[in-house]
């Protein structure tokens, strides 16, 4: 499986993934919410989502590192503070919020797999590859860091 490893960059499979909710929620029961409610809600995850994912990218630009999760091998430095004292991947969690904000706006229980599954395959395909690399290029640094800040949240 380490064929999948670094290929398909996380944006793209958010991509992908919103597709298939679209078209998983045609085909599903949609569930009834209040349509004053549904905009906030769908509107408080895109915030989120898009303010935590800014932070990342600024930090990393800031550092001057790459931001191209495809070529991990070209991060020139360890980004730990900001955003990344709270979170590892700030990036991937804003694509996740993009996600629940699509599944509250499809208002169809069965669309909330795709954000599971982007978590899930984000998890196994690109985060843990990434680990393995920041592992072998920072040591020790990158390893306390690990035991001091989640993954995800």
């Amino acid at each position: 499986m380490r064929t999948l490893e670094h290929k398909i960059p996380p944006p793209i499979v958010a991509a992908v993934v919103a597709g298939a909710m679209w078209a998983l929620a045609r085909i599903t029961p949609a569930i009834a919410l209040d349509h004053r409610v549904r905009p906030v809600i769908t509107g408080a995850f895109v915030g989120f989502g898009v303010c935590i994912a800014a932070m990342g990218m600024i930090a990393f630009r800031r550092a001057r590192t790459t931001i191209n999760p495809v070529k991990i091998d070209e991060a020139s430095s360890m980004v730990t503070n900001g955003i990344y004292s709270h979170t590892r991947n700030p990036m991937y969690v804003g694509l996740v919020c993009l996600l629940l904000a699509w599944t509250v706006f499809l208002a169809s229980p069965a669309a909330l797999a795709g954000p599971i599954f982007f978590v899930l395959f984000t998890t196994r395909f690109q985060i843990i590859p990434e680990e393995r690399a920041l592992t072998s290029k920072f040591g020790s640094q990158y390893s306390e860091y690990q035991a001091r800040v989640r993954r995800w949240l």
